[in-house]
């Protein structure tokens, strides 16, 4: 709880070099000190990349469920593989199974919750009691992708941030071929579907001792200490040795320098003010909201969790009639997916963020109008679908799968990235609960294939939006970003 504080109490921003503003707007002819661009070599790369490893470990659990549901939901519905008496699911019901999908401590307790959310499922002995299980593990998930990309860009060094945010994404990819290739050893097994989702609990446990080793972001700490939510000195202190433990023995001597650079940028804009809500939708917060926000919801609205849930399904349909080789070829689909993620990774901070996402998006346009005639007109060729689903699957894995997620973690200025990211998070999972619980009522009122065409008219729509309003923040420190582009 924040203690009120004095003048005379109240944090010296004696740091502050000449003729700089302490509160305010940003001055238009100050540059700013560009962290990452003087300090190119202060890191070492090995020490940066294991601070990621960890938070990157709910991404794996994220994947792995998405992965493991597409094959669990075949053995959760089969009257022989189920191991229940109320396999017979409505549709209804399969999207509630669906639904429930959704700095430091935060990321502690969304460990905990995949644990005890996967432990309720695994011993779920009805309906409800599963859907409770699959909220709880929703929660944890809800939580991980909140604190897990706030964390990697706050802690990341500039000149890889975009690659370590994106290659959180290929761990959400190697969770899915994870939960594939279980799901297809393990859909033939009586009541398969406990052992799928309970693979993720010893996932969760490493995530959380992991999460408890490792240090809390210097730029967090130096904003509560502005803030006046403890002493100056002491935070400062842990700070440095936090950023010393982030960057390795390369940092040298000049960890108080960095930190003293970080606390003058801090210092702009009335830092010592708490975030409010409504301050999301003001200004050049607003802005940021607009970006970030509109673009992770495009990724789910664009059709993204029907495609990768029901992939099964949707292989299924197109010829691969057994449950097992729906979920083998599924497994193909998480190989197509790293391979196309690990390319996005590396070029992030080399082509750019916006040529990434304008190539990636433009091939989901053609994707989905590929699956909508096979499901209207060309229901005799079923290599169409399986050429539109990996051609969605890799388009997606270059655009909106990394991206999204980097844009959101980078965008928002540091005092309000915790409640800008929780707004923007509760738009991507809101959305991602709406597609995924209508994809199958909508299925069967209007028919796959008109589900389809919605999907690709609204990545049209995004393609425009992506053009016009995204904008590209490839090598801009935190501080650029905010000073230049908002």
């Amino acid at each position: 709880m924040a203690t009120e504080t004095t003048d005379q109490e109240r944090p010296s921003l004696s740091f502050l070099g000449k003729g700089e503003k302490s509160s305010g707007e940003i001055d238009p002819e100050r540059q700013p000190l560009a962290e990452g661009n003087r300090q190119a070599k202060s890191y070492s790369l090995l020490a940066a990349v294991v601070p990621f490893l960890f938070p990157a470990f709910g991404g794996v659990l994220y994947g792995y469920d998405i992965g493991a549901t597409s094959g669990a939901t075949i053995s959760l519905e089969s009257s022989t593989l189920s191991g229940t008496t109320w396999y017979n699911l409505s549709s209804v019901e399969v999207g509630l199974v669906f639904l429930t999908e959704g700095r430091r401590r935060e990321l502690i307790l969304s460990s905990l919750l995949y644990l005890v959310g996967a432990l309720i499922t695994v011993l779920a002995p009805d309906f409800l009691v599963l859907v409770i299980g699959r909220f709880v593990f929703g929660i944890g998930i809800g939580l991980a992708m909140h604190a897990a990309p706030m964390y990697i860009a706050e802690t990341a060094p500039t000149q890889i941030r975009g690659q370590l945010i994106s290659l959180k994404e290929f761990f959400i990819v190697i969770g899915m071929l994870l939960g594939y290739g279980i799901g297809s050893l393990e859909i033939d097994i009586l009541a398969g579907w406990r052992y799928m989702y309970g693979t993720s609990i010893p996932l969760s446990l490493i995530m959380g001792i992991g999460m408890w080793w490792l240090p809390s972001s210097p730029r967090w700490l130096l904003l509560r200490a502005i803030q006046g939510k403890g002493n100056m000195q002491d935070l400062r202190e842990n700070a440095i040795l936090c950023l010393c433990r982030l960057r390795g023995s390369s940092i040298g001597d000049s960890a108080p320098e960095q930190v003293d650079e970080i606390l003058t940028e801090l210092s702009y804009g009335e830092p010592e003010k708490e975030a409010t809500l409504g301050e999301i939708f003001q200004g050049k917060c607003l802005k940021a909201l607009i970006i970030g926000a509109g673009l992770v919801l495009f990724q789910q609205i664009t059709g993204q969790p029907s495609v990768l849930y029901y992939a099964a399904t949707i292989l299924q349909s197109a010829g691969f009639s057994a449950a097992s080789d729906a979920t083998r070829v599924s497994v193909l689909l998480g190989v197509l997916k790293l391979i196309t993620t690990g390319v996005a990774v590396f070029a992030v901070d080399r082509i750019g963020r916006r040529p990434l996402l304008l190539v990636g998006v433009s091939g989901i346009v053609i994707s989905l109008f590929l699956l909508a005639s096979y499901y209207l007109f060309l229901d005799d060729a079923p290599a169409v679908a399986v050429v539109g689903l990996l051609l969605y699957v890799g388009c997606y894995q270059l655009s909106f799968g990394p991206i999204g997620w980097l844009m959101i973690s980078e965008i928002f200025p540091l005092r309000v990235r915790g409640r800008g990211l929780s707004v923007a998070v509760l738009v991507n999972f809101a959305s991602n609960a709406l597609v995924t619980f209508a994809f199958s009522p909508l299925k069967s009122l209007v028919g796959t294939g008109f589900v389809f065409v919605i999907f690709g008219v609204i990545a049209i729509f995004s393609l425009v939006f992506i053009f016009f309003i995204i904008p590209e923040t490839k090598g801009l420190s935190l501080e650029e970003i905010e000073a230049k582009i908002l």
